[in-house]
This record gives C-alpha cells, structure tokens and sequence, in this order.
C-alpha cells in the first residue's frame, strides 16, 4: 500500500491534484479538505490509500490519517465504493460524519451528494462503535468539555432551527481551530457552513 505521497503541486482540479514526486506526476483524487492545501508550486504530504480495479488503480489522498482511517472504514459498508466514500468526505468533515454515526443522524449523511436515505441508515448500522477512537473522540458531543461561547452558540443556532447534531459538530470543529472565538464568531461561521 501507498500510506502517502509527497510531492510538489503541479495541477489542482476540482478533485484531483497531480503532485511531481521524483520523476513521476503522481495523480491523487482528493477530499475538499487535501485540495485546499494544494496549491501549484507548493511542497504537500498527503495520506493515501491505492484502491486497484480490473479497470485500473486510483489513488485517493487526505489531509490527515484520521480521513484515510474513516475512508477505509467507509469502504467496508456494502454498496459503500471509493467514489461514494470521498463525496461523503468532501461533503462533511471526518468528525461530522462520526458524530452522526454515533448519534444515529442518518440524515446528516444523506446530505453528501449520491448517499440515499437507505445508504445513509447502513452506514450508521454498520459503522456505530466502529469508528477509529480518535475520531469518536473529537466527534461525540462534548456538552461538558465545551467552552461556554461554544455552548452559547449550540444553543442559539438550536433555537435557530439547526438539528443539533449537525449543529455540535460545526462548532466543535469551528472552536477547535479558533478556541478563543467569541460566541457571535461561531455562530457566524457555523452559519456560512449549515446554508
């Protein structure tokens, strides 16, 4: 297996990059996340996983192990293939999709483009309590652990009208990169994330 390639950007697509690793231009098809690091000209790592076909290889890359730890989960749920798994981790973060499997919010996952209302259910049957710990960890509602603007905002965007799940997911990430923002920051940037 190739557990990543790193290399130097030479073409960004809407879900592929094409990195020079040597003498090779090594194609890589992309989560939203690994592509906005790539840039053309820029030195990127990304964490791989080389899925082979009869009709041929493809190499699919994330920003962090944790993505490709959930992809390859992803790709044990029957009906689940590469191209599914990678829109479902465009469309929502590796944390968004564990908490909606530990929550059991199919309808969160039904969101990703190609994931139907019966694919969505599998996926939470198959996959609670299977996730990688990391990922339950920095998933699972953390009422008590969170900071009190994090909580201030949950509570707003609930009253908002938001599901509640999908709500504790943004603002987890969004206050893991910022945990000094105040609660009209979150729920500012949680907004432009739940239109």
């Amino acid at each position: 297996m190739i557990a990543f390639v790193e290399g130097v950007v030479t073409e960004v697509g809407s879900d592929r990059v094409v990195l020079q690793a040597g003498a090779f231009g090594v194609e890589v098809l992309a989560t939203a996340k690994a592509l906005a690091a790539c840039r053309p000209g820029a030195t990127v790592r990304l964490a791989t996983h080389l899925v082979v076909r009869e009709d041929g290889w493809a190499l699919y890359g994330f920003a962090d192990a944790d993505g490709r730890a959930l992809f390859q989960q992803l790709l044990g749920v029957g009906g689940v293939g590469p191209k599914l798994a990678l829109g479902l981790l465009t469309a929502l973060t590796p944390q968004q999709v564990a908490l909606a499997v530990a929550t059991g919010d199919a309808a969160l996952l039904a969101t990703a483009p190609g994931v139907g209302k019966r694919t969505a259910e599998r996926l939470v049957v198959e996959l609670k309590g299977k996730l990688p710990e990391a990922l339950e960890g920095t998933g699972a509602p953390r009422t008590a652990q969170a900071s009190p603007a994090a909580e201030d905002a949950v509570e707003a965007l609930i009253a908002l009208g938001y599901r509640e799940s999908t709500v504790r997911a943004a603002i987890a990430d969004l206050s893991s990169k910022d945990p000094d923002a105040s609660p009209e920051t979150l729920i500012r940037k949680a907004l432009s994330r739940l239109r």
